[in-house]
């Protein structure tokens, strides 16, 4: 993708657990049609686990050689992912948001979540019963193009990912950058940074993208070539993460 190959390193992490998850996780294989979460899917804040895996992800780029530390961070505007980013960058002695001359720390909603539209806050159990034309045409389209009512589609996040990626490599070429997002654009990322086909995206996205994971990507010479995909043993090690 050459909208980003001038980059030195690309850096990737999901935010860490939030009470949306756990609702989620909760509903899920029940008879439930709704997950339960009741706040704005913006305004959903960090469980007390996912505040302990930012400080985990934190003390994990406090610890990267000089050369590969971030130069920059972009962070969708979601409460749970700016937690997650003022977290981490805490922990570290070379991003104080007070030091005007520290680590530039931008927001940019192209990189929310997936606008869910008609069917938010809906279990699969609840799109069956309250949407089954929905629920058909899913089936019919598949993941990647199908756009629910009011909502995006996977083929609609590569879209503004574009246009993101472009910009940040206008803005800091053979810059270093943390990028703090949701688990879709992570791997519409790899989409891509990666070129995948639709089906190889669909066979990557069958792995959830872990919690405070990173993911990254760094400049062979010739692109930015992956180092490692979802990477979590900076979570093991500090006992918040499986």
């Amino acid at each position: 993708m050459a909208s980003v190959n001038s980059l030195q390193w690309l850096n990737l992490t999901r935010h860490g657990e939030s009470t949306g998850n756990l609702a989620y996780r909760a509903a899920e294989g029940t008879d439930a049609e709704e997950t339960g979460i009741r706040e704005r899917d913006a305004d959903t804040p960090l469980s007390e686990l996912g505040r302990a895996q930012a400080a985990a992800l934190g003390r994990w780029l406090a610890a990267l050689p000089e050369d590969e530390r971030p130069t920059l961070v972009a962070v969708s505007p979601y409460l749970r992912t700016l937690d997650t980013a003022r977290i981490a960058l805490a922990e570290t002695s070379y991003a104080h948001p007070q030091d005007p001359d520290g680590l530039r720390m931008t927001v940019d909603e192209r990189l929310r979540d997936r606008e869910q539209g008609i069917l938010q806050g809906l279990t699969w159990v609840g799109v069956q019963r309250r949407h089954p034309d929905e629920a058909d045409r899913l089936k019919r389209l598949g993941k990647f193009y199908y756009r629910p009512p009011g909502g995006e589609s996977w083929a609609d996040l590569a879209l503004r990912l574009r246009s993101f990626y472009r910009d940040l490599e206008a803005d800091a070429p053979g810059g270093r950058a943390l990028v703090v997002t949701h688990d879709a654009i992570v791997v519409m990322t790899r989409y891509l940074v990666e070129g995948l086909t639709e089906q190889q995206v669909l066979q990557v996205e069958k792995e959830p993208v872990a919690n405070a994971s990173v993911t990254r990507w760094r400049h062979d010479g010739g692109g930015l070539s992956a180092v490692c995909y979802n990477e979590c043993a900076h979570l093991v090690n500090a006992g918040v993460g499986s």
